[in-house]
């Protein structure tokens, strides 16, 4: 098969990011050129990533609510086109980094064998991370912890796939490992048995240090390692070349920078009975203690996956290993202030969700895992059996994030930038209302909601040609007031996934007709989530709409580069003086409305902010000025 992975596309605007919101698709499903695969979501908006080649779905790279950065793998399709059968990537790369055609590895010396004699003439082996037969040449090879790159040194243990006894083909998934940057599956480069594990799970490993024993061989097991030394077995098996060869870790290499996060698998055969010891066994095979293979709880031992998830949280409590965690989950709990150690895991091989980290913050995490860590009896236990509730149970706190977190920068950044006027005016709005009316009843705009906002949007475009200073922003930048020659028309739309303002392109070029068919588009597509990142960029002017919740008014914070925001507020019925034309007055119940405009005192006076909102509220008085200005 020939594996194609699709990377996360450049959103453009600046952003390096995006959040993986639903998959459309799973492993196995069948998929066309432009089939619609993700919805992910930017800083700007939610959108919809076609594929550009059709297959089969091999693996989802990413898992619904990791952050992914741009130029990250983050779906692998088979386009049924040929070619090796080895995975591509199980961690996301394009490519294995192999010499498929002569089974030596990419960096290797010419004429140098990847493996030991036992696997050199195996046309399909991928560049390894394989530090040789052992120094008895009893025809066992341990593969080392490949180099991610990148210059980190290091990686973490997650989940054993594979359990001593085990047969392994190549390119089989032996080992889950964590890095700083992203989860990546190891396949082990050659066929055999599982001799050992040299790592625990939750065990942090040097880059060159061997992992894994597998026997390739019929010879009988190799004396116990002298040393504790990981790194020994891939001194002593560096080979006939003079120098230890360490490859490239799979998944790192095809884009740079990657930082793929997907979801961890759960326990896969074996799982429940890998070799890695409980919390507190030794983590070095010292001289006489059976070194590496004997540091490994027996073989056939099985053990219960109660005891796992307690030696986990016990080991943890009390200061010991790194607790198993996710890069987003860590993230998230070092903004928080959580220690992951004082976290009881739920999540499959005792490792910590972020549901986990978020019961902490609300306080009960922490007692249940002194809870774990005391009494096994506690390991059947559910997270909710937790003791009574603190204070802290009673918040409940959210990760700032997507649009909300953007909206909230840019809100600190205008409100303390700058400064800030605010004038109102109440005016009687009945004869915008009777036109609303007659203009429901008008086939023209049979197909086009016709509220009051679409009337005032009109006003507001009429009376910033009228007042063009007020279509402008302050550039700081240059000392210069940039003054725009389109009426780019924004409306403040509330969404589940915070505040959106995407905006009317020339309005002052459209028809009420034309504007009450983008206002309707605009508003729809913006409280789907669906508003494009260019919908929202180059707004020269906002009406935010807080009278649809039956408020008065506000005093609304503008738009980053922008000069001026509308705040239109409820439309109630009052009683207003009313003068005939004769000069009587009389008090008559009358719709009534009030309009707040909030202005850059920079570059708009008193006298500029005074006169373009009279003649808004002129223009919602009296509709018929529009023909006259």
């Amino acid at each position: 098969m020939s594996i194609q992975h699709y990377v996360l596309p450049d959103p453009g605007e600046g952003l390096t990011e995006a959040e993986i919101v639903a998959w459309k698709v799973k492993v196995g499903d069948e998929v066309k050129v432009n089939d619609v695969v993700v919805e992910v979501e930017t800083a700007k908006s939610l959108v919809e990533l076609p594929v550009p080649f059709a297959g089969t779905v091999v693996e989802l790279l990413a898992a619904e609510g990791d952050e992914v950065e741009v130029g990250a793998p983050i779906i692998a399709i088979d386009d049924g086109q040929g070619g090796s059968s080895a995975p591509a990537a199980s961690g996301g790369a394009s490519s294995m980094g192999a010499d498929e055609g002569s089974g030596q590895s990419a960096d290797s010396p010419a004429g140098a064998s990847s493996t030991s004699q036992a696997t050199a003439g195996n046309p399909a082996s991928p560049e390894v991370g394989a530090a040789g037969s052992d120094a008895a040449g009893s025809g066992v090879e341990h593969y080392v912890l490949p180099d991610p790159g990148e210059g980190l040194t290091e990686a973490e243990i997650v989940a054993w796939k594979v359990k001593v006894g085990d047969e392994v083909k190549v390119n089989d998934v032996v080992v889950e490992v964590e890095t700083a940057k992203s989860l990546v599956e190891l396949p082990i480069p050659f066929a055999g048995v599982v001799d050992a594990l040299l790592a625990e799970e939750g065990q942090e490993v040097e880059v060159g240090a061997p992992i894994i024993a597998v026997r390739t061989g019929n010879a009988t097991a190799p004396a116990p390692a002298a040393g504790g030394d990981q790194a020994a077995g891939g001194d002593a098996a560096a080979g006939d070349d003079g120098e230890e060869r360490v490859a490239n870790l799979v998944g790192y290499g095809a884009v740079a920078g990657s930082t793929t996060r997907r979801r961890r698998s759960g326990s896969g055969p074996g799982a429940s009975t890998a070799s890695a010891p409980v919390a507190g066994e030794s983590l070095s095979g010292a001289p006489g203690e059976g070194g590496y293979g004997q540091r490994m709880v027996a073989e056939g031992s099985e053990r219960r996956p109660g005891q796992q998830l307690h030696g986990a949280v016990g080991h943890a409590a009390s200061g010991g290993d790194r607790p198993k965690a996710k890069p987003p989950v860590r993230k998230f709990a070092k903004d928080n202030g959580i220690d992951l150690r004082t976290v009881a895991p739920t999540g499959p091989g005792g490792i910590i969700t972020r549901q986990d980290v978020e019961q902490a913050l609300a306080g009960g995490a922490q007692a249940g895992g002194q809870v774990a860590a005391a009494a096994p009896a506690a390991q059947a236990a559910p997270a909710a059996s937790a003791p009574a509730a603190s204070a802290g149970e009673r918040e409940q706190r959210t990760p700032i994030k997507g649009v909300r977190k953007v909206t909230a920068q840019a809100m600190v950044n205008s409100a303390f930038t700058a400064p800030h006027v605010t004038e109102f005016i109440t005016f009687d709005i009945s004869a915008t209302m009777e036109l609303v009316e007659k203009l429901k009843a008008d086939r023209e705009f049979k197909d086009i909601k016709v509220t009051p906002l679409l009337l005032v949007a009109k006003a507001v475009v009429i009376a910033a040609q009228r007042n063009p200073e007020i279509n402008a922003k302050w550039d700081e930048a240059n000392q210069e007031i940039v003054q725009y020659a389109d009426v780019n028309l924004g409306i403040a739309a509330a969404t589940p996934r915070g505040l959106m303002v995407p905006n009317i392109k020339g309005a002052q070029e459209k028809s009420l007709v034309e504007l009450g068919n983008d206002l309707g588009d605009l508003i729809s597509t913006a409280r789907g989530g669906k508003t494009q990142p260019a919908d929202m960029s180059g707004g020269t002017i906002t009406i935010t709409n807080v009278g649809v919740f039956g408020v008065d008014s506000g005093t609304p914070i503008l738009n980053a580069g922008e000069a001026a925001i509308l705040c239109f507020g409820a439309i109630n019925r009052r009683p207003w003086v009313v003068t005939d034309a004769d000069g009587n007055e009389t008090i008559e119940p009358r719709w009534v409305t009030e309009l707040a405009l909030s202005f850059d005192h920079r570059l708009v006076n008193g006298d500029l902010g005074s006169r373009f909102l009279a003649d808004v509220a002129a223009l919602l008085e009296d509709p018929g000025k529009a023909f006259i200005w």
